[in-house]
């Protein structure tokens, strides 16, 4: 079971995760023209295709205008993703009405990223904002077809392995829950069986299309996952509650916006320019990167920052990559602990070859991977290669006196990066080496044998009343989570690294 779950978590981690729901907004397209040829849905191929034209022309024109006129790079994964997603958003039909409303929607759309932004963030949902702005000015109205029961086959898996990708399955949970609780007791009450209110609210409502490709999206989400949890609750109830205020009534873009809105106050608000500042090698096969902000970055010790990385033959996983910060909060710098060993990504070749003075934009600041308030709470921190680069960042940040131990497990002594601040933190910490070689001497040897949950409480002996925190690739986060549960550990935080 591990170590399946290791193979998918490693095959996802090839795409992000503006790629992975470009690929499976394709898919879901193509299906919903075979359900139509297959006379599943009614609305016309013909109607279909121009549909779809239109709406990736449009919102691709408009956002390489827009960034003509604004200098910047424009990002194309995210104008094609905005088309898909207003393609299922608006009815097909070729009146010019319906055409002009659903032209304009691409339209907005495109310009809410750079006109309704701040710092270079977009603050709403562009496809929301867009479908809004189109329904108040009465040319068409978003009727998000997608929420149709022939759809189900493709949208369900779809969704879940998006969400699965981007983990936020709790927070799809919490808003399913919560929406799908609310339209459910109004059907009861029109006397419908419990059945039926189920499906009409899950197969006959957008909850799933909602929650999979729109709610989640992470540039209008905010930071930490207990926020996202309330955000989700709030917007559930927003989305399903009916009201009417005369030009304005409940409708899913309206709740998004409203739940965009709330999000923006939350975390670091807007885009943040960085100017590279040099390089130096941790180990033969990691590499720092330091990185001055225009003005300073808002994040909490073990949390990620997401780099938009503009560079030519992109190897699929499109400009945006998100590195764990292993630089201290507050710091002048902002630095990043990155695996350079061969094979490069071409992400990692754009990094290689940035030069002094050179500027890239961050996109976004966010994750969980938090130490406990309460210092007085003991630690364990395993770290499997290059997820050491989190524990940096949180030994550097913590002053307060904590009971510390970090195990690091590396190929050999000449891999074990960030060993100075392990040094200076205090820390106790226990190296596990490979290939057999000895560790400096503030390092406890923990031999070349495999750490397993025996092997654990051998060295640990006090795991079971520690917090853990474990980070590095898919498979050996799951192995060490693995081994941490069954020595009894019964707080486990995991942060892996599929591959960027």
């Amino acid at each position: 079971m591990i170590a399946a779950k290791s193979r998918v978590d490693t095959w996802l981690g090839r795409f992000t995760m503006y790629r992975l729901i470009l690929w499976v907004l394709g898919v879901l397209v193509a299906y919903s023209m075979l359900l139509n040829i297959l006379g599943w849905l009614t609305f016309g191929l013909p109607e279909m295709l121009v549909h779809l034209v239109l709406c990736l022309a449009v919102t691709y024109a408009s956002n390489r205008l827009l960034a003509l006129i604004f200098r910047v790079k424009p990002h194309t994964e995210s104008s094609l993703i905005t088309g898909l997603l207003l393609y299922f958003l608006f009815w097909p039909a070729f009146g010019v009405t319906d055409t002009t409303g659903v032209a304009l929607a691409c339209v907005v759309a495109s310009v809410s990223k750079y006109a309704l932004a701040f710092r270079g963030r977009h603050i709403f949902n562009p496809a929301a904002a867009g479908a809004f702005v189109t329904g108040l000015t009465g040319l068409n109205i978003a009727t998000w077809w997608a929420a149709t029961p022939a759809m189900l086959w493709l949208l369900v898996p779809g969704v879940l392995l998006v969400l699965y990708r981007t983990r936020k399955m709790l927070m799809a949970t919490v808003f399913l829950v919560v929406a799908a609780g609310i339209i459910t007791v109004e059907l009861l009450s029109r006397s419908m069986t419990v059945g039926q209110a189920l499906w009409q609210s899950l197969a006959q409502r957008p909850l799933l299309f909602f929650v999979g490709f729109m709610l989640s999206e992470p540039l209008t989400l905010p930071p930490r996952r207990w926020q996202q949890l309330a955000l989700a609750g709030v917007v559930g109830v927003v989305f399903a509650v009916p009201y009417n205020f005369g030009f304005v009534a409940n409708s899913p873009e309206l709740a998004l916006l409203l739940g965009n809105l709330l999000a923006f106050f939350l975390g670091q608000r807007g885009g943040v320019e960085l100017t590279f500042k040099g390089s130096r090698a941790l180990t033969p096969g990691s590499t720092e990167f330091r990185f001055a902000p225009q003005r300073p970055v808002r994040f909490a010790a073990g949390q990620f920052m997401e780099l938009n990385l503009p560079h030519a033959a992109s190897d699929g996983k499109g400009r945006r990559r998100v590195f764990s910060i292993t630089s201290a909060p507050g710091a002048p710098e902002v630095t990043f602990g990155v695996g350079t060993a061969e094979p490069l990504s071409t992400a990692k070749k754009a990094l290689l070859a940035l030069k002094p003075g050179d500027k890239l934009s961050a996109t976004a600041v966010g994750g969980d991977f938090v130490l406990p308030h309460d210092a007085g709470k003991p630690v364990l921190l395993i770290a499997a290669g290059i997820g050491i680069t989190p524990f940096l960042s949180h030994l550097s940040a913590d002053t307060a006196p904590r009971d510390t131990v970090v195990m690091y497990l590396a190929k050999g002594r000449d891999e074990l990066a960030g060993a100075e601040q392990l040094e200076a933190s205090g820390a106790r910490v226990i190296a596990r080496l490979a290939d057999g070689s000895a560790p400096p001497a503030f390092m406890v040897d923990a031999g070349a044998a495999r750490i397993d949950a025996e092997r654990l409480k051998e060295l640990v002996p006090d795991v079971a009343d520690r917090e853990v925190f474990v980070s590095g690739s898919p498979a050996s986060v799951d192995s060490l989570r693995a081994a941490a549960r069954s020595a009894g550990a019964r707080r486990i935080h995991v942060d892996s690294f599929a591959g960027y």
